[in-house]
């Protein structure tokens, strides 16, 4: 498995919740923070999104997207709205009962997501450019979140532009048609488009960072530097692995000195730390999403004994496996992030 699927594989939880809003004339929406990572994509007409940090208001244009990493809460509004405009601000709930069609899960059920049908839905704010988008978040667990998630920026506006981010306008495309009619296959495609736009989005980030020369973000440099991303490939494919400095420069192809200033500058921990830390972080996934017993679990991530990898896990999280397994997904306790390389 790449670095990215491992990345969002581990924070990723439940089933992605999202709504398709159809809107006309003036209007204006205040959604607040929220534990999540929330994207909003146009697919017709253009919206302002206003957020609440300060940040300069900015358009948004059919086929645009925007990434939330953090749940971070903003205005979208027909214009860059006044202050008293915005105070007086619908609240997001109270407008998706005029304007939304539903694609949500059914928290009782487990099925997956259920696309309604648009009906009725249509212009509902009064006469003008009408407004499509969908606005959803996918639910965190962030006891697990990787550092490359920390820094991605609160919010991130990924524009369509002409041969840009080519697979990310592919299932914007394929997402509008699949959610504005029901269809045979709906309920497996719809989420699973959800999925595919939460990578293209990450992947999206990773490409328009790593070609910005003036960019303080270390991970998509990391991601593209050969000897830095081969020995990443390497200890998330086999963190088993009874990996040592000597071996792992060796498989990369450079002295361990050069392994270790490369590696440490870019990932912010030296090789063998940041091991440490995967594998913790693949213990906790495994805690949470199955039911293997701790031997097993503790062989997968490359400790001999339940007694290593529970002296170990207890180190990083300040809590035993079988506290840890017992607490709700949502309650789990934040892996350190580490030292950041300077």
């Amino acid at each position: 498995m790449d670095l990215v699927s491992d990345v969002i594989s581990a924070v990723r939880v439940g089933q992605p919740v999202s709504h398709r809003v159809r809107v006309s004339g003036s209007w204006c929406s205040r959604i607040p923070s929220y534990d999540g990572m929330g994207f909003r994509v146009v697919l017709e007409g253009s919206c302002w999104v206003l957020p609440d940090d300060g940040g300069a208001p900015f358009t948004l244009a059919a086929g645009d997207v925007v990434l939330l990493p953090r749940g971070t809460g903003h205005i979208l509004a027909d214009s860059p709205a006044d202050g008293p405009t915005v105070e007086r601000a619908t609240p997001f709930e109270q407008w998706l009962e005029t304007n939304g069609l539903p694609m949500t899960r059914d928290a009782a059920q487990s099925g997956p997501v259920r696309l309604q049908s648009p009906g009725a839905a249509g212009p509902a704010s009064g006469t003008g450019p009408a407004v499509e988008m969908l606005c959803g978040k996918y639910q965190l667990d962030r006891g697990r979140a990787h550092p490359l998630l920390a820094e991605i920026p609160d919010i991130v506006h990924l524009p369509r532009r002409a041969g840009g981010h080519p697979e990310l306008a592919a299932a914007i495309d394929l997402l509008g048609r699949e959610a504005g009619a029901s269809r045979c296959g709906a309920d497996v495609a719809v989420p699973s488009l959800l999925d595919l736009l939460l990578v293209y989005m990450v992947r999206a980030w990773l490409t328009q960072t790593a070609a910005d020369s003036h960019g303080t973000a270390r991970w998509p440099v990391a991601l593209n530097d050969p000897v830095v991303a081969k020995a990443l490939r390497l200890l998330h494919e086999s963190p088993e692995a009874p990996w040592s400095n000597a071996e792992l420069a060796a498989r990369a192809g450079v002295s361990r000195a050069t392994l270790a200033r490369r590696f440490t500058s870019l990932v912010g921990r030296a090789p063998m730390a940041y091991l440490t830390w995967w594998r913790m972080s693949r213990a906790a996934a495994l805690l949470r999403d199955s039911t293997d017993p701790l031997d097993t679990i503790a062989r997968k991530v490359g400790y001999s004994t339940p007694f290593a990898l529970s002296h170990a896990f207890n180190r990083a999280f300040g809590t035993t496996p079988g506290r840890y397994r017992a607490e709700p997904a949502s309650a789990g306790t934040h892996l350190p992030v580490g030292p950041t390389a300077r």
